[in-house]
């Protein structure tokens, strides 16, 4: 067929070009597709694998682990005790910084949080197969981390329990006739982060019913089969079924794609309608955004490279896998040192002078210190991704995975506390240092993130298992029958 066609082409080029003989000799190059199971893996293979690891006896590791997690996460419980007992004041809050770490925690887990829906969404749009063998874990992330994230609003309120009666944060009618201010981004956050929350919950739910029916059709015990006989609906595999799936499965993913892009430029609202030097700009939604996503692959690449090793997993998180993190990482901090260099130059083209002062404040004033570790974790390291010698190899690209999450939380850093700390009057100026409080709640929420997918690695199918196997070759109705169809 491709002879007829090439043929036939050349007879419709001889018609209208001078040089037939030429364009029959052009072939356009076939490019060869990277495989995305290696050594040939088949269906069994893949299920044995990935139910294996909930179904094997709890490794030591696991429970070591799970351990060293839950005593880390009662930093961050003793921490919010302590402080709606005592008050606000126990966080190093005090004028001019009234924003310190709470809200640089907030935005740092919330960006972290981008990864798994923009995997799972965006890159389910666009057709990217290469997501099947990492979706799974990214979607779980999301969620862990919006949780962490949701912890520092909340109790930044001081007390806690008027956030949701009688109604400071969560509008609804109460007998005080008290409602939050509609006007302010910090309450369009409630709307963006808890719908961004739901929609990420029920994504991740709906991808897990096929595998979940899996594991309960391979239960050996009745407690399994009636635990993940519950939470997979009744799910038989039928025609009808994998139907409407799909269609739920494709509809959520376009729900959730401008979300991704919402939440955050809805954070970064938070800062850029202020009027205050260095947060008044328009730049803040698109900068945002690329930095989210830059920092969340940071944290699956940490998170997925120890997983890859512990249960051999080479097969299905193949390198090609990490190559596309690598360069997706490289592509967004690239666009986020470009932000930086821009914020500069806006402030000097602007003629400004407190917004000129405020960016030559971050770079040489009392937190240079901070702005330099934001420069070379978020600019200098990606850099090193254009380096295919760097990818390949994994030891490095985890610890350049790790940089890359430690300068996203300077940057937010750098951006909450510079500002207020050189605001427009001297004589308020301040310098703000975090307290033993701050540091220990701060601490604890990564014991609660690594709590939570402790025991997601653990009951959960680590990895979409339908979804590999729809990407396998095997999966084409015509595997080893090329020659005679075509």
């Amino acid at each position: 067929m491709d002879r007829v066609e090439s043929h036939t082409a050349g007879a419709h080029g001889a018609a209208h070009h001078a040089g037939p003989a030429v364009l029959r000799e052009v072939n356009p190059a076939i490019l060869p597709r990277p495989t995305l199971v290696e050594n040939d893996r088949s269906f069994n293979w893949i299920t044995e694998k990935i139910c294996g690891i909930i179904e094997e006896e709890t490794p030591r590791w696991w429970w070591i682990s799970f351990a060293v997690a839950c005593f880390v996460a009662s930093f961050t419980l003793v921490g919010l005790v302590y402080l709606v007992t005592t008050g606000t004041g126990v966080w190093g809050l005090a004028n001019p910084v009234n924003w310190g770490w709470a809200i640089v925690n907030f935005v740092f887990w919330i960006g972290i949080g981008h990864a798994g829906t923009l995997i799972s969404a965006i890159l389910c749009l666009l057709r990217q197969k290469w997501r099947t063998s990492i979706n799974r874990a990214a979607e779980a992330m999301t969620i862990f981390a919006v949780i962490c994230a949701g912890i520092f609003p909340l109790f930044h309120t001081g007390r806690v329990w008027y956030a949701v009666w009688p109604g400071f944060l969560i509008p609804f009618p109460n007998s005080n006739y008290i409602w939050p201010n509609f006007r302010s981004p910090l309450e369009w956050d409630v709307f963006a982060v808890s719908t961004y929350g739901t929609v990420s919950v029920l994504f991740w739910y709906v991808g897990l019913i096929p595998d979940f029916a899996t594991v309960r059709d391979r239960a050996k015990t009745r407690l399994r089969k009636i635990m993940y006989g519950i939470v997979a609906m009744g799910w038989r595999g039928s025609n009808r079924h994998w139907s409407n799936y799909e269609m739920a499965y494709l509809l959520l993913a376009g729900l959730s794609t401008p979300l991704v892009l919402s939440v955050h430029t809805i954070v970064s609202f938070d800062f850029a309608v202020s009027l205050i030097p260095g947060w008044h700009t328009t730049i803040f939604p698109p900068y945002f955004v690329a930095g989210a996503i830059f920092s969340g692959f940071g944290m699956v690449l940490t998170l997925m490279l120890p997983l890859r090793s512990i249960y051999r997993l080479e097969d299905l998180i193949t390198q090609y896998h990490i190559d596309c993190m690598c360069k997706i990482i490289l592509a967004t901090g690239t666009m986020v040192g470009y932000a930086y260099a821009m914020e500069f130059f806006i402030a000097w083209y602007g003629a400004n002078p407190y917004e000129g002062f405020a960016f030559i404040n971050r770079a040489f004033g009392h937190y240079a210190w901070a702005y330099w570790i934001m420069i070379s974790c978020n600019v200098i390291t990606p850099q090193f991704f254009w380096f295919k010698s760097i990818r390949e190899n994994t030891t490095l690209v985890w610890v350049l995975s790790i940089f890359v999450n430690v300068g996203m939380w300077f940057e937010r850093f750098v951006i909450t506390v510079t500002s207020l700390a050189r605001d427009f009057l001297p004589s308020s100026w301040g310098y703000y240092s975090p307290t033993v409080v701050d540091i220990f709640t701060y601490f604890g929420t990564f014991g609660v993130f690594c709590f939570f997918f402790l025991l997601f690695i653990r009951f959960v199918p680590l990895m979409a298992m339908a979804e590999i196997k729809a990407v396998t070759p095997q999966a084409d109705p015509h595997h080893g029958h090329s020659a005679t169809h075509h």
